[in-house]
């Protein structure tokens, strides 16, 4: 039995090979997948990529069928500190079963986080991975020359927003993008829109929340927004691969705005919506 460490510091002990893994998180199940299909047996309900993955599905990321995992015997289930809930991952330690947590929030962390779970379970089919980090070696600005301020709204009713130390806040800022929010004392502060700092752009992502043409924008009729992929913001793994053209694409149509029109103060007058 061979002892690695995952993100968190903790000692993570596997049988070699490992056969039988069971994912807890979407993205790094798209990983698993396309790096050892065959080692993977069981997913959450919102494991969605590949659409082809035909294993086990064990509930969700927040609340997972833990009598299933068990009952298939897996030699690791991945998890990611943010996404799974500790005493869920304390129960199937408690059961025997070792426990991989991810913690990323950068993309380099995304990247060296999973070549290293990818190596420890003895993945062979890793070309994705080296073709994302050549696609985030040094990706072009959404304008160049020049740095925009966002809001990153995540969910409406009531309105939260991305806040520090994340990975869709990195991937914006290597992409030109700040987010104005990135100092908050919150990864997902809820602020109403009348407390929102100045901004030059919203970026209206289609997940966890579905903004849409007719759900987001009318919120901010004073500047530009862009609705981008959810998947290519948010998403480490394989989604890493096309993220940075999805998103450039995406935020350069939507902060385009008519010629002669300035980006106003976001606290004009109009009317807020909290």
């Amino acid at each position: 039995m061979a002892g690695f460490v995952d993100d968190t510091g903790a000692m993570v002990p596997l049988t070699s090979p490992v056969s039988r893994i069971v994912s807890l998180v979407p993205s790094l199940t798209e990983a698993l997948a396309l790096s050892c299909r065959d080692k993977l047996v069981g997913a959450t309900d919102w494991c969605i990529h590949p659409a082809d993955l035909a294993v086990a599905r064990v509930g969700g990321t927040k609340n997972p069928n833990l009598e299933s995992i068990v009952a298939l015997a897996p030699d690791l289930v991945v998890a990611n500190d943010e996404e799974n809930r500790p005493p869920d991952l304390e129960e199937l330690r408690a059961q025997g079963i070792p426990v991989w947590v991810t913690d990323i929030r950068t993309v380099d962390q995304a990247l060296a986080s999973i070549g290293k779970l990818l190596r420890a379970v003895g993945a062979t089919d890793t070309m994705w991975l080296s073709e994302a980090r050549d696609s985030w070696l040094n990706p072009p600005a959404v304008v160049e020359g020049r740095r925009l301020r966002a809001v990153v709204p995540i969910w409406r009713r009531p309105w939260m927003h991305l806040g520090s130390d994340t990975y869709a806040g990195d991937v914006l800022r290597r992409l030109g993008v700040d987010n104005v929010l990135s100092d908050s004392r919150q990864r997902y502060p809820k602020l109403g829109l009348g407390d929102l700092p100045r901004a030059d752009l919203v970026v209206l992502p289609d997940e966890p929340y579905q903004f849409t043409e007719m759900d987001g924008p009318e919120a901010f009729p004073d500047l530009p927004c862009a609705l981008v992929s959810g998947r290519s913001l948010t998403w480490y793994g394989p989604a890493m691969v096309d993220a940075p053209q999805t998103l450039l694409a995406a935020l350069r149509a939507g902060s385009r705005l008519p010629p002669g029109r300035r980006i106003p103060d976001p606290h004009s007058a109009r009317k807020v919506e909290t």
